[in-house]
């Protein structure tokens, strides 16, 4: 046996064995390393409010605990207000539903010749086998569903504290990163820094500003409904809508058809037409412009870096991908040489004149002889 053979072996199974331990350390850690990717750029869209404060004689760390209790006031807030506005349509909705009950049975009666009670419909209900297990297992999924909340409240938590050190310690952050690499890499280093708290606060602000329009729209359409607190709902849809990825839209647009459904059930078909041409309207022409001139990057670039983003980290992936990729374009764009483009016609999109003779000329031949075949 060669004597590096050993050596060989025991080197092999040393990499493989650092492979596998690296490997189950990133699927314990993903869950803490997707939190902290958020927290990263929950910093960075805050970054430039800090900033502002700070060089006004603010230290920064009571800078950034101003800007986090701003935004966890105005969070608890509009949670008051829908969930007050909530308990009250849900107050609403149980004392009315003996009458809808009574309604539809009537109806029923009326045009399949039937003699239903709503007693007789009750006590069915009270005794059905259905109900009892569903009492159970709802009674067996609570404790699950509390589990989840406090899971999604630990994550929360957990994401606020590492937004807040980062935004805090921002400057010492980038200290420590740039007293390990040479001042070449210092100056990409802080430059890609920069082009992330620009195109991040530029993806905030399109969002905040899509929030407003849709805010607007709904208002208009609840309040020409006359669906009761329509200003408090535009709100709602406006936010979650624009702030809560993937499923925001249909949480968002799920309490106004509930409430307007109070009013009359045909409101409720009518938010919902309106929620899905709206989202339409906003999927392909309002998201793509403004985030075409807010990050600066191509609308079909946008909404293909939110597919993969959703492929890759599902939820965090679509809320995360635009401003990622805007960064990541706008800082490869500095080293990417570029030439003078030249007169050809075709760069416009214009044939030019030879080219257009010629494809003439060999139309013209080819129809001479497809004559000359026929005769």
């Amino acid at each position: 046996m060669p004597g590096w053979l050993p050596r060989a072996m025991v080197l092999a199974l040393s990499l493989v064995a650092v492979f596998q331990l690296g490997s189950w350390a990133f699927h314990r850690l993903t869950g803490l390393l997707i939190n902290v990717l958020i927290a990263f750029f929950l910093a960075l869209a805050i970054e430039p409010a800090v900033s502002w404060m700070a060089s006004r004689g603010i230290r920064r760390g009571v800078a950034a605990f101003l800007v986090f209790l701003g935004a966890v006031a105005g969070a608890a807030g509009i949670v008051t207000l829908m969930s007050s506005m909530l308990a009250d349509q849900i107050v609403r909705i149980i004392d009315g539903f003996p009458a809808y009950l009574d309604s539809v049975i009537n109806w029923i009666n009326d045009h399949f010749d039937t003699e239903l009670r709503r007693v007789d419909i009750q006590e069915s209900l009270l005794s059905s086998d259905w109900l009892r297990n569903y009492v159970e297992n709802s009674a067996s999924g609570v404790l699950d569903v509390s589990a989840q909340v406090l899971g999604g409240l630990f994550q929360l938590l957990t994401v606020a504290l590492f937004s807040f050190y980062f935004a805090a310690d921002g400057p010492r952050l980038r200290r420590a990163l740039c007293s390990v690499l040479p001042p070449a890499k210092q100056a990409e280093v802080l430059r890609a820094w920069e082009i992330a708290v620009d195109k991040t606060g530029g993806y905030i602000y399109s969002r905040g500003l899509m929030a407003l329009i849709s805010g607007l729209a709904h208002y208009v359409l609840l309040q020409f409904l006359d669906v009761p607190y329509a200003p408090v709902l535009a709100v709602w849809v406006g936010v979650v809508s624009q702030f809560i990825p993937t499923i925001g839209t249909y949480l968002a647009g799920a309490l106004p058809m509930l409430i307007a459904f109070t009013v009359n059930p045909w409101y409720a078909l009518w938010v919902l037409i309106f929620v899905v041409v709206y989202q339409q309207f906003e999927n392909y022409l309002l998201q793509p412009k403004l985030t075409a001139r807010t990050v600066d990057i191509h609308p079909a670039v946008a909404f293909g870096s939110v597919i993969a983003g959703t492929a890759l980290l599902g939820a965090v992936g679509a809320l995360i991908a635009i401003p990622a990729v805007a960064t990541l374009q706008a800082f490869l764009g500095a080293y990417v040489k570029r030439y003078d483009v030249t007169d050809d016609p075709r760069v416009h999109g214009h044939r030019r004149g030879a080219a257009d003779a010629a494809a003439r000329g060999l139309f013209r031949r080819a129809r001479r002889l497809w004559r000359s075949s026929r005769s």
